[in-house]
């Protein structure tokens, strides 16, 4: 395990494997190196070009944390990393993480090319938006030490998963790590929050989001909630791409995505 240090001390770990130009490649909610082998996996076949950055973001996993958080945090957190690099990566986001690879590049020097998948913006009615008070109730319920509230919460509210489906949830073998990172569901969710509103995004967040980018959802997915989202992203950046993954859905396949990902980087 390596780790770099952000700004405000906090310590960020992550795995580098391969060599060759950099990617640092960035989880979303509720995930982290150990929960998630799908992004291990991805790593391992991206390293064969590339020299790739896989990391526990801030408050999970072997990553340290520093109160009071805020949005800022995690954009330096990116940084640090690229700082690691040399000054310069590519950067692959998934979900929420994407929403935090798109704010990182509108102000962080050294990105030169960005991909995301399936950023769950919510541009139109295709699905219910979350509460006004989203991220205010999680903060709450993590307050009160009511972690698998938070969780359920968020499952619901943001995933749109039917209450009646989580009976049994806390059998889960990862529910107890689910639980230790449950305060960072709010962190992803004040990124978040104010764009699945189902309403347009705003036309001025992303301006100097220049650099080339890949929009991408899989076809077994919401298509109106998370196609439209990519569509809009897509639409509001000067040299984006998009891409619609055959057979996949939100929980995307990294051997479909990663020769995908690795073409478009090597341009």
């Amino acid at each position: 395990m390596n780790t770099a240090t952000s700004k405000d001390g906090t310590k960020i770990a992550f795995d580098k494997t391969g060599s060759g130009p950099a990617i640092i490649i960035v989880n979303g909610a509720m995930q982290y190196r150990a929960m998630d082998p799908s992004m291990a996996k991805l790593a391992e076949l991206l390293s064969k070009d590339f020299t790739v950055y896989n990391y526990d973001r801030r408050g999970r996993g072997e990553s340290t944390d520093t109160a009071p958080f805020a949005k800022e945090r995690e954009i330096e957190d990116l940084a640090a990393l690229i700082e690691d690099a040399g000054g310069s990566a590519m950067v692959y986001g998934i979900s929420s993480g994407g929403a935090l690879v798109l704010d990182a590049a509108a102000s962080v020097p050294g990105i030169t090319k960005i991909a995301l998948y399936e950023v769950p913006f919510i541009v139109n009615d295709s699905r219910p938006p979350v509460p006004a008070d989203y991220v205010d109730h999680l903060n709450q319920l993590v307050k009160e030490d009511k972690r698998d509230e938070a969780v359920k919460y968020f499952l619901v509210e943001a995933v749109g998963i039917p209450a009646e489906y989580l009976g049994g949830m806390d059998q889960n073998p990862l529910w107890p790590r689910m639980l230790d990172i449950a305060h960072t569901i709010a962190y992803d969710g004040s990124r978040v929050a104010d764009v699945m509103q189902g309403k347009p995004l705003p036309a001025d967040r992303w301006s100097k989001v220049t650099m080339p980018a890949l929009l991408m959802d899989g076809d077994k997915s919401n298509k109106g909630w998370m196609g439209g989202a990519a569509d809009a992203i897509a639409a509001l950046l000067p040299h984006a791409e998009r891409r619609t993954l055959e057979g996949q859905d939100h929980n995307v396949d990294s051997a479909v995505i990663a020769p995908i990902i690795a073409e478009f980087f090597k341009r």
